[in-house]
């Protein structure tokens, strides 16, 4: 099948997210079944509990699901990396693995595209957020330094849920952090970033891979790096 077949890839990274692969498999195809053709593509980044099992029982049984594997983990990024590599869609989606982004949101997002150019982001925007307050103003504090240093205009830009062209995101720089820049770097690439409401539900199984200290020392280093990045950044006018 070439990549010209399907008009969306779903990518959905998941480690130690056994119980919850299923259900949100289940509630991609029922939102977009009949709608788009599609493809869901489960990368398992070194998981160590019974998420292959479970992945490989949903392969088996669903044709449009395909599961790609890490033998160890290399972080959300490079699993989202991996992913898109092999994704057969034009455009790509991304989940988190929790199942806290709703798939009732895809409809909405693949809307978006008529109104907007080939080279944009649409990412969600948590209009009423599941998580702690502890987590909440840790998040508030980093898009605002973000923001503040990257200039990228997007309220939300740690939201799980985007959809973007595949060749768009494959000329994206590839590093740990992607994932949490990607409205700065396609801004640098000279596209345009999209912010669409979306749900936000609570974790039902499983527990958080971040912990909100661990994230905060890293994405500092991170976001200097990514402002370093596009201070170097030069685009030709043609």
């Amino acid at each position: 099948m070439s990549t010209e077949d399907l008009e969306l890839s779903v990518v959905i990274p998941v480690r130690n997210e056994a119980g919850n692969a299923a259900p949100l498999a289940a509630e991609i195809t029922t939102v977009l079944q009949g709608r788009h053709s599609f493809e869901i593509i489960f990368v398992d980044d070194g998981s160590r509990d019974a998420t292959a099992t479970e992945l490989d029982a949903l392969a088996a049984a669903n044709a449009q699901v395909r599961v790609m594997r890490h033998r160890d983990s290399c972080g959300q990024s490079q699993a989202t990396i991996t992913g898109v590599a092999a994704a057969r869609g034009i455009w790509i989606t991304t989940l988190d693995g929790d199942g806290q982004n709703d798939p009732a949101d895809l409809p909405k997002l693949m809307a978006e595209r008529t109104k907007h150019n080939a080279r944009t982001l649409f990412i969600g925007r948590r209009a009423k957020r599941r998580d702690s307050v502890l987590r909440l103003l840790a998040s508030k504090i980093a898009n605002g330094i973000r923001g503040a240093l990257l200039g990228d205009r997007t309220p939300d830009s740690g939201c799980g849920i985007k959809l973007i062209r595949r060749d768009l995101f494959l000329e994206l720089p590839r590093f740990n952090a992607l994932h949490r820049f990607m409205p700065a770097l396609v801004i640098r690439a000279g596209g345009t970033v999209v912010s669409v409401p979306v749900n936000h539900r609570p974790r039902m199984r499983g527990v958080s891979k971040y912990g909100i200290l661990q994230r905060g020392a890293i994405g500092l280093v991170d976001l200097f790096g990514v402002f370093w990045l596009l201070r170097r950044n030069s685009r030709p006018k043609l």
